[in-house]
C-alpha cells in the first residue's frame, strides 16, 4: 500500500465509513537476518542492497531513525549481514553462521529468522546446518527464500561457458560493484560453479553444483522449523535495463520446464519448454529453481497492509533436488518483479518496505 492513502483511511475508520486497516507487521519473537546475494553487499548495480529506491534499509525501524520502515514494529530487531560478495555459498554459508553468532550474541537472541534474497537464500541453509552443529539445537525458525536458484541458473553455466570470457564478466562487475569483488576471500569461478546445477568440471577435483550443495544442505527440520520461498519472474522492458539486456543480446533463459535434473544442459535442473520469451524467469533464474519449502503468496493490497501467506495449491517441496513437475512449471503467486527489483534497484512502482514488512508479519505467526 501506498503510505500516502494511510491518514485517510484512517479518518474514515474513525467516521465508521471503513474497516480499520492493519497499521503493519507484528514484531517477530527472533530477530530477521538479512543474507544477500551475489556481489552484494553495500550495494546492487549502484543501489543499497536491502533498500528502497531512495536508499533506506528495509529493515529500519522507527524506533531508530527518522527515515524508517513504518510498517515495521517500533521494537522489531533485525540485522543485514555481510559475506564474501563472489564465493560458492559453503563458505559464504559458514561467514553467514559467524555474523549471525556475533549478532546473537550482541543482542542476547537465542534463535533468529532468515530471509535470503538470491545465494543468499542457498547461504541461509547452510548457515542453519552450521548453527544447529555449533549449538546443539534448531537456531534458525523461519528461513525465507526470495528470488533463489535453489537448482541452478542458467545464466551461471553460459558465463562458465565463455572460458577466458568470464574474466571480462567479472571485470565488468567490478564496474558496478567496486573492486571489492577482487578483495581477500573472493573467487568469482567457485561463485558461477556454485550457481550450476551440475558440477560444473569433473577434472578440478571438487564436486560444485547446486545439486551436491543440496544433498549436504538440505531441508531439515533440526536446522531450521520452517522453510518458506517467494518465486520472481517477470519480462520485457520493464525488466532492469542490466537483466534485459543479457536476455536480449547473451541468453533467454526457458525456466519453466521439467524433468528430473538437468536434462537440456543448461546449468538449471528442469528442461525448456521450447518457449524460452514468456514469464518464466526474472532475468536471472527460472521458476523452475525457484521453489523451496512452502511456496508463498504476495498480495500487494492498494487499502490495506500487504500480506505473504503460504499457496496451498502448490505442495510442499521437502527434497529440492526432487520437485513435481507441478512446483517447477506452475505460475502460481509469482510475483511479477525481476531479480533485483524485489532489493531496491529502482526506480520502480515497487513498495520494498512493505514486501519486507509482510515476510515479517508471516514469519511472526511462527514465532
Amino acid at each position: 500500500m501506498k503510505k500516502i492513502l494511510t491518514p485517510l483511511l484512517l479518518a474514515l475508520c474513525v467516521l465508521g465509513l471503513g474497516t480499520p486497516a492493519q497499521a503493519g507487521a507484528s514484531k517477530t519473537k527472533y530477530p530477521v537476518v538479512f543474507a544477500h546475494g551475489l556481489g552484494g553487499f553495500d550495494d546492487l548495480l549502484g543501489y543499497n542492497y536491502w533498500g528502497d529506491d531512495y536508499g533506506m534499509f528495509v529493515g529500519t525501524t522507527c524506533k531508530s531513525a527518522w527515515t524508517c520502515n513504518d510498517d515495521l514494529d517500533y521494537n522489531q530487531q533485525s540485522f543485514a549481514a555481510a559475506v564474501q560478495p563472489m564465493q560458492n555459498s559453503e563458505a559464504r554459508g559458514l561467514a553467514l553462521a559467524n555474523a549471525i553468532e556475533g549478532y546473537m550474541a550482541s543482542v542476547g537472541a537465542t534463535r533468529v529468522n532468515l530471509i535470503g534474497h538470491s545465494q543468499g537464500g542457498l547461504d541461509a541453509r547452510k548457515a542453519a546446518k552450521v548453527l544447529y552443529q555449533r549449538k546443539g539445537y534448531t537456531v534458525v525458525s523461519v528461513l525465507v527464500s526470495v528470488s533463489s536458484p535453489h537448482r541452478g541458473s542458467p545464466v551461471a553455466k553460459y558465463i562458465l561457458d565463455l572460458k577466458p570470457g568470464v574474466t571480462n564478466v567479472i571485470a565488468a562487475l567490478a564496474e558496478y560493484y567496486g573492486n571489492i569483488v577482487y578483495g581477500a576471500g573472493n573467487d568469482g569461478y567457485a561463485a558461477a560453479k556454485q550457481l550450476v546445477y551440475n558440477d560444473y568440471s569433473a577434472t578440478d577435483g571438487i564436486t560444485t553444483g547446486a545439486k551436491a550443495f543440496n544433498l549436504n544442505n538440505p531441508i531439515d527440520a533440526r536446522y531450521a522449523s520452517r522453510y518458506a520461498s517467494l518465486l520472481t519472474a517477470q519480462r520485457g522492458a520493464s525488466v532492469n535495463p542490466a537483466l534485459y539486456l543479457v536476455k536480449k543480446y547473451f541468453y533467454d533463459i526457458d525456466g519453466n520446464g521439467y524433468c528430473v535434473d538437468d536434462c537440456d544442459n543448461d546449468g538449471a535442473a528442469g528442461k525448456g519448454n521450447g518457449n524460452a520469451d514468456e514469464d518464466d524467469d526474472d532475468g536471472l533464474v527460472g521458476i523452475n529453481s525457484q521453489q523451496m519449502g512452502f511456496r508463498l503468496k504476495y498480495t500487494n493490497n492498494a487499502f490495506v497492509f500487504d500480506s505473504v501467506v503460504d499457496d496451498k495449491a502448490i505442495p510442499y517441496l521437502a527434497d529440492i533436488n526432487n520437485p513435481s513437475s507441478l512446483q517447477m512449471t506452475s505460475g502460481s503467486s509469482v510475483i511479477n518483479q525481476d531479480h533485483v527489483d524485489v532489493v531496491g534497484v529502482g526506480p520502480d512502482t515497487f513498495d520494498e518496505p512493505e514486501f519486507y514488512a509482510a515476510i515479517f508479519q508471516y514469519i511472526s505467526g511462527f514465532n
